[in-house]
C-alpha cells in the first residue's frame, strides 16, 4: 500500500482479528472527517476539527498508538449492548452479532411469506364462497399488499436510514401481526356457516330453472376488512426488504453481505411454501370448528369448506413474538464501525453521484427527499438495475401464479396435485437459487461489476432454458362438444346435442367426466348419464345415451362398471418428468441473478442512499413486475381458451378448456421478451458502470458520518512521511 496505488480494502483480507481503529487507520493516505466517532480513524482532516454529533463535549483523544475507546452504550448513533434501557442480561448478548440479528430476520421474513403469499393465496378460493365475492373483488385483496408497499417505501427507506433500523424491524413485528390478525376477523364475526342444498350432477329431465337473478349479501362488505389486514401486512413489510437489508450490509464485511442477504432472501421464499402446506393442512378441518361444529359433509362435497381463519392467528402470535428481540437491538451492531473504516466505496462515478462533501444533517427532513430522489434517478447503473429486476420479476410472478394451471392443463392432472408440484418446483429451485447466488458472489469475492456479470451469465442460461416450454407441449385430448362430436352429432363448439337434449344441462356446473370411449365430457349431464355410484372410492356413471359403446362389450355387466368415470382423461403426454426436471434448473439460475443484483443496487449508489435506493427498487419492481405480471399472463392465457364457462344470464366466467399448443407458445414469447429485457438492461448496467478511480479512497463509517473525499496524490507527504504504517496496521 504504498504510493498511489490506493488503499488495500481490509474487507477482503482473510478473517483476522480487527486491529484498534485508531492505530489502523492513523496514516492513511486519505483524509475523512467523522463526527460522533472518538478518533479519526483514516487520517488527518485537512478541513480542520470535527464537529461532535454528541450533545456533551468529546473525550481527549487518547495517544496515537492506543486504541479508541469504545462508544457509550446507548448514545445515538453508536454502538451498544442487547438490551432495553439499562436492563443488558448476558444472555441476550450472543445475539448480539450479525447472526444473531440474521436469525431473528429470517424468522421475520419466513413469518412475512407464510402469510402473504402463503396462506392469502390458499385462502383465496375459501373467502370468495364464504363471503360471496367475486374474482376481481378477491383479486383486490391480493393487490391491496403491494399497493402498501408501493405508497410507503420511498418514505420508509428515506427516513428509516437515519433511524434506528432494528427498532423499525420491531414495528414490522407488529403491524404483520396486527395485518394477520385482522384478516382473520371476519370469522368471528360473520357468524355460522350454513350449507346449500347439494347439486345433482346427472340427467335431470324436470330439473328446477335457476333463471337469471342477481343478489347482493352483506357478507360482501368484509371484503374491506380483508383489504384492510392486506395494508397493514404491505406497511410491515415494507420497512423488512428495505432497511433490514441495508442494516445487513451495514454489520458485514463486503464479501459476506451476499452470503447474509441471500439467506435472508431464501427466508422470504421457504415462508410460501410452509403457508401453502400449512394452509392445505387447515383446510381439511371444517370452517366453524371453533364453534364446536361437525360439517356433516366430506371435503368431497362441493359445499365443504375448510379453516381458513387458524393459520393467521399462529402467523400473528408468531410476529408478535419477535416485537421485543428486534427493540432490543442495538443501532449498530459492536463492530460495525471497524467493519465500515475497512470499506471501499464502489459507487457509480458520474456527474450527479461524484460527492465531496455531505452535509451530516441531510436526509433528516422531508425537504431533501426530492434532491436525494432526484440524484437517485439520475444513477444510470442503477436504474439499468432497477428495470432489470421488474422485468424478472414481471415473469417470476406470472409463473408463479399460472404454473399449476399450465402443469393442469398440459399434462391433465388435478388442480390440487398440479398444485403440489408446481410449489415443489418453484420453491425450492428458488430458495437453492438465492443462497447460491449469494454463496458464489461471496466466496470469490467479486467486486460491483463482476457480481453484475455473473448476474447476466445467469440470466442467459434462464434464457436458453426457458424454451423447455415448447418442449413440454401437449396436444389437447378429445373433448365431446369441443374438438370431438358426439358419436358423429351435434356442432362443434356446442355442449348441447340430441343425446342430452332433454337433461337440462346447466353449463356453469363442470364437473369433467371421462367415458368408456376416450372421450371427455363437460359434466355427467352433458353424457346423458342418468344413475352414479361408488367403484372403489371412486365416483362412476352408467346408462349415459352420449357415450358410445363398444360392440365388443358383451355383458350389461361390464357395460355398467366400464361405462364413466369422474375425473379428467389420462393424458398421453409423457414429457412431464423432464419438463419439471429442466424447469427446477431454469428456475435455480433465475433466482441465482437475485442476490447478486441486489447487492449491485447496493455497492453502485452512495452509501447513505442504500435504503432509499432499495426502497425504489421494490416500488418500481412491483408497479412493473408484480403487479402487470399476473394481469398480463392471465390476459395471454385466456386468449387461448376455447371453452368459457357462461351463466344463466350469459356472462362469461371462468375458462374450462384451453389449446394447449397456443398456450406453452405464448408462454415461451412472454418468458423470452421479459428475458431479454432483463439481460439488455443489465448489460447496459455494466457497460455504464465507472468504478471510483484507484486514486480515489472513498470510506464511509456511520450513517451521521460527515465524509469528504480527497485525492491519495494530494495528501502524498503525509503518508510518505508516516512510512508503511497503514500497512503494519491492518497486518495487526
Amino acid at each position: 500500500m504504498k504510493g498511489a496505488q490506493g488503499v488495500e480494502n481490509p474487507a477482503f483480507v482473510p478473517c483476522s482479528p480487527d486491529p484498534p481503529r485508531r492505530a489502523a487507520a492513523s496514516a492513511s493516505p486519505s483524509g475523512v472527517e467523522v463526527s460522533g466517532l472518538p478518533a479519526d480513524p483514516r487520517g488527518e482532516d485537512p478541513h480542520g476539527p470535527p464537529a461532535s454529533s454528541e450533545p456533551s463535549p468529546p473525550p481527549a483523544a487518547p495517544p496515537p498508538d492506543a486504541p479508541g475507546p469504545p462508544p457509550p452504550a446507548g448514545a445515538e448513533g453508536e454502538e451498544g449492548p442487547c438490551g432495553w434501557r439499562d436492563c443488558h442480561p448476558r444472555c441476550a448478548q450472543r445475539c448480539n452479532t450479525p447472526r444473531g440479528f440474521l436469525l431473528h430476520y429470517c424468522l421475520l421474513a419466513l413469518t412475512q411469506g407464510i402469510v402473504v403469499n402463503g396462506l392469502v393465496n390458499i385462502s383465496i378460493s375459501t373467502i370468495e364462497k364464504r363471503y360471496e365475492m367475486k374474482s376481481s373483488l378477491t383479486g383486490l385483496i391480493s393487490s391491496s399488499y403491494d399497493i402498501a408497499f408501493c405508497v410507503l417505501s420511498l418514505f420508509v427507506s428515506f427516513f428509516g436510514e437515519r433511524g434506528h433500523k432494528p427498532r423499525w424491524l420491531a414495528f414490522a413485528s407488529f403491524m404483520i401481526g396486527l395485518g394477520a390478525l385482522v384478516f382473520s376477523l371476519p370469522q368471528f364475526f360473520s357468524g355460522k356457516y350454513k350449507l346449500g342444498s347439494i347439486f345433482e350432477d346427472t340427467c335431470l329431465t324436470t330439473r328446477n330453472s335457476t333463471g337469471c337473478t342477481s343478489s347482493s349479501s352483506s357478507l360482501s362488505n368484509y371484503l374491506y376488512v380483508f383489504i384492510l389486514g392486506q395494508l397493514l401486512l404491505g406497511t410491515g413489510g415494507t420497512p423488512l426488504y428495505t432497511l433490514g437489508t441495508a442494516f445487513i450490509d451495514d454489520s458485514v464485511p463486503t464479501h459476506k453481505s451476499s452470503l447474509y442477504i441471500g439467506i435472508g432472501y431464501s427466508m422470504s421464499i421457504l415462508g410460501p411454501a410452509i403457508g401453502y402446506v400449512l394452509g392445505g393442512q387447515l383446510l381439511t378441518m371444517y370452517i366453524d370448528i371453533a364453534l364446536g361444529e361437525s360439517a356433516g359433509v366430506t371435503e368431497d362435497d362441493p359445499r365443504w369448506l375448510g379453516a381458513w381463519w387458524i393459520g393467521f392467528l399462529i402467523a400473528w402470535l408468531f410476529a408478535w413474538s419477535l416485537i421485543i428481540p428486534f427493540s432490543c437491538f442495538p443501532k449498530h451492531l459492536p463492530g460495525t464501525a471497524k467493519i465500515q473504516a475497512g470499506k471501499t466505496s464502489q459507487a457509480h462515478q458520474n456527474k450527479s453521484t461524484v460527492l465531496h462533501h455531505t452535509d451530516e444533517n441531510f436526509g433528516k427532513s422531508i425537504k431533501d427527499f426530492p434532491a436525494a430522489l432526484k440524484n437517485l434517478m439520475r444513477n444510470t447503473v442503477f436504474m439499468c438495475l432497477v428495470l432489470s429486476t421488474s422485468s424478472e420479476a414481471l415473469v417470476t410472478t406470472g409463473f408463479a401464479t399460472f404454473l399449476p394451471k399450465f402443469i393442469e392443463n398440459q399434462f391433465g392432472l388435478t388442480s390440487s396435485f398440479a398444485a403440489t408440484l408446481g410449489g415443489a418446483v418453484l420453491i425450492p429451485g428458488a430458495a437453492l437459487g438465492q443462497i447460491l447466488g449469494g454463496v458464489l458472489v461471496s466466496k470469490f469475492k467479486m467486486a460491483c461489476k463482476n457480481t453484475m456479470k455473473f448476474a447476466l451469465l445467469t440470466s442467459t442460461v434462464a434464457l436458453a432454458l426457458t424454451f423447455v416450454f415448447i418442449y413440454a407441449k401437449c396436444e389437447n385430448g378429445p373433448f365431446a362438444g369441443v374438438s370431438e362430436s358426439y358419436n358423429g352429432t351435434g356442432e362443434l363448439g356446442n355442449l348441447t346435442a340430441p343425446c342430452n337434449a332433454n337433461c337440462n344441462c346447466l353449463r356453469s356446473y363442470y364437473y369433467p367426466l371421462c367415458g368408456g370411449d376416450g372421450v371427455q365430457y363437460f359434466s355427467p349431464c352433458f353424457a346423458g348419464c342418468l344413475n352414479s355410484g361408488l367403484n372403489r372410492k371412486a365416483k362412476i356413471y352408467h346408462n349415459c345415451s352420449c357415450i358410445g359403446r363398444q360392440l365388443e362389450i358383451a355383458s350389461i355387466e361390464e357395460s355398467f362398471i366400464f361405462e364413466a368415470k369422474a375425473g379428467k382423461c389420462a393424458t398421453q403426454c409423457t414429457n412431464l418428468p423432464i419438463f419439471l426436471g429442466i424447469f427446477f434448473i431454469t428456475v435455480i439460475f433465475t433466482f441465482m441473478a437475485g442476490t447478486p443484483i441486489t447487492v449491485s443496487i447496493l455497492r453502485c449508489v452512495n452509501h447513505r442512499q442504500r435504503s432509499l435506493a432499495l426502497g425504489i427498487q421494490f416500488m418500481l419492481l412491483r408497479l412493473l413486475g408484480t403487479i402487470p405480471g399476473p394481469i398480463i399472463f392471465g390476459v395471454t392465457i385466456d386468449s387461448t381458451c376455447i371453452l368459457w364457462d357462461v351463466n344463466e344470464c350469459g356472462t362469461r366466467g371462468a375458462c374450462w378448456v384451453y389449446d394447449n399448443i397456443r398456450m406453452a407458445h405464448m408462454l415461451v414469447a412472454i418468458s423470452v421478451t421479459c428475458k431479454i429485457v432483463t439481460i439488455f438492461f443489465n448489460g447496459l448496467a455494466i457497460f455504464l458502470y465507472k468504478p471510483p478511480p484507484s486514486g480515489t479512497d472513498v470510506s464511509f463509517q456511520s450513517q451521521n458520518a460527515v465524509v469528504t473525499t480527497v485525492s491519495v496524490d494530494q495528501d502524498m507527504d503525509k503518508a510518505e512521511n508516516e512510512g508503511d504504517k497503514p500497512e503494519d496496521n491492518l497486518q495487526n
